[in-house]
């Protein structure tokens, strides 16, 4: 997560680039958590929004969720996503475990949901996990996921946020 800048700019850089009508992905974000913006920054080629719990602050968070906007990029195979995730994550610490749950790159809006373990990291021995979820639209990649500070995610996690991934839905305006 602490590579997100740079992710996108080397997805930036490596993906092929497409436009089309404006476009947004809705993520309906589970309400018990009243969520609350903590970081909303957009340029031409990207949206960043970070959001946490409403009783908590960004310092000490113990969840966060992600949305990133890759606009104008395009990818064939969510294969691609995977492998610049995978390559992050492990520079970030050597023990991180990068699992592909659910993908479809038949689609006609290529997705993958992935998680990411990382028990520490080499100036942090806190840990933390991800559920990712990214998927190609006409003219943006977005990618989302939802972080909580453990080693490891519990399986009911993973399947409530595999649910709120999967029930997304592209709108175009």
């Amino acid at each position: 997560m602490k590579k997100l800048y740079a992710l996108a700019a080397l997805l930036s850089l490596t993906l092929s680039f497409a436009q089309a009508k404006q476009e947004n992905l809705k993520i309906t974000w589970p309400e018990e958590y009243k969520w609350k913006v903590v970081t909303n920054q957009e340029d031409e080629t990207t949206h960043f929004i970070e959001v946490i719990p409403g009783k908590e602050k960004l310092e000490k968070w113990t969840m966060i969720g992600t949305m990133l906007s890759l606009k104008n990029v395009k990818i064939s195979t969510t294969a691609q996503v995977v492998e610049l995730y995978r390559q992050s994550s492990l520079e970030e610490s050597p023990q991180a475990k990068l699992t592909v749950l659910e993908s479809s790159d038949t689609a006609k809006n290529i997705w993958v949901i992935f998680k990411v373990e990382t028990p520490s990291f080499p100036n942090d021995p806190n840990p933390e996990s991800q559920v990712y979820y990214a998927v190609q639209g006409e003219s943006t990649l977005y990618v989302n996921l939802v972080a909580v500070k453990q080693k490891t995610l519990q399986k009911d996690f993973i399947e409530k946020w595999v649910k709120v991934f999967k029930a997304s839905e592209l709108l175009y305006l």
